[in-house]
């Protein structure tokens, strides 16, 4: 992998032109851009392009990501950095996401949502922490949320109760983000690869996958 080099936009930035189909070479190097707010610093992954997001030293990760014995391709997103980068800046490593992103449709959507506001709901919990400008609505058997994450965009979540799987429910409510998403999108979305169920509702639901990532949030 080539030297890292400190990127003049931003990630967001970055971001946008993603979500154009705009990507970064894949050309194995790794830019380096500061944190879009104090909340989160973390590694976005592309085709053969890392983005790492920090307010670290730019040297300082280029010195450890040469140090590391391992694929240059993969290093920015494997344990060794990303346990190098949490303990130099004192924060939490949280999953290894797939990123998907999709664009907005117009008209309401073809479900019926109630608007709520459930701050204990587990996954309401989880969008508080990470979001601002949280916006839940709830189906019979599920509820859907939105809200304003990494670098402003805005991205969406699912969750479908026990009772409700395995009947399309988690499809339908991520289909219904895409109506619901102020100011004409686009809208993202964050899921453990490992989640099969989520993986392919949101892929039915039109959502592409646009690369990997890993947030670092503090304790």
């Amino acid at each position: 992998m080539a030297l890292p080099t400190v990127a003049d936009g931003s990630l967001g930035e970055i971001l946008d032109a993603a979500a154009r189909g705009q990507f970064p070479p894949p050309d194995g190097t790794v830019t380096v851009v500061p944190q879009p707010s104090p909340r989160t610093a973390g590694v976005l992954s592309f085709c053969a392009h890392a983005v790492v997001f920090t307010d670290a030293d730019p040297q300082w990760v280029r010195d450890t990501l040469a140090a590391d014995p391992g694929d240059p391709l993969s290093a920015p997103l494997c344990p060794p950095f990303l346990g190098a980068l949490s303990a130099r800046t004192g924060r939490l490593v949280g999953n290894i996401d797939m990123v998907v992103q999709t664009s907005p449709l117009p008209g309401p959507p073809p479900l019926a949502l109630q608007p709520i506001d459930d701050p204990d709901h587990p996954r309401v919990a989880r969008a508080l922490r990470y979001r601002d400008d949280v916006r839940v609505w709830a189906a019979d058997g599920g509820v859907a949320v939105l809200g304003r994450g990494l670098a402003g965009r805005w991205e969406a979540s699912v969750e479908v109760d026990a009772d409700a799987r395995g009947r399309g429910l988690g499809r339908a409510l991520a289909l219904a983000l895409r109506h619901l998403v102020p100011d004409g999108g686009p809208l993202w979305a964050q899921i453990a690869p490992g989640n099969a169920p989520s993986v392919r509702a949101f892929q039915a639901a039109g959502y592409r996958p646009i690369g990997a990532e890993a947030l670092l949030v503090r304790p």
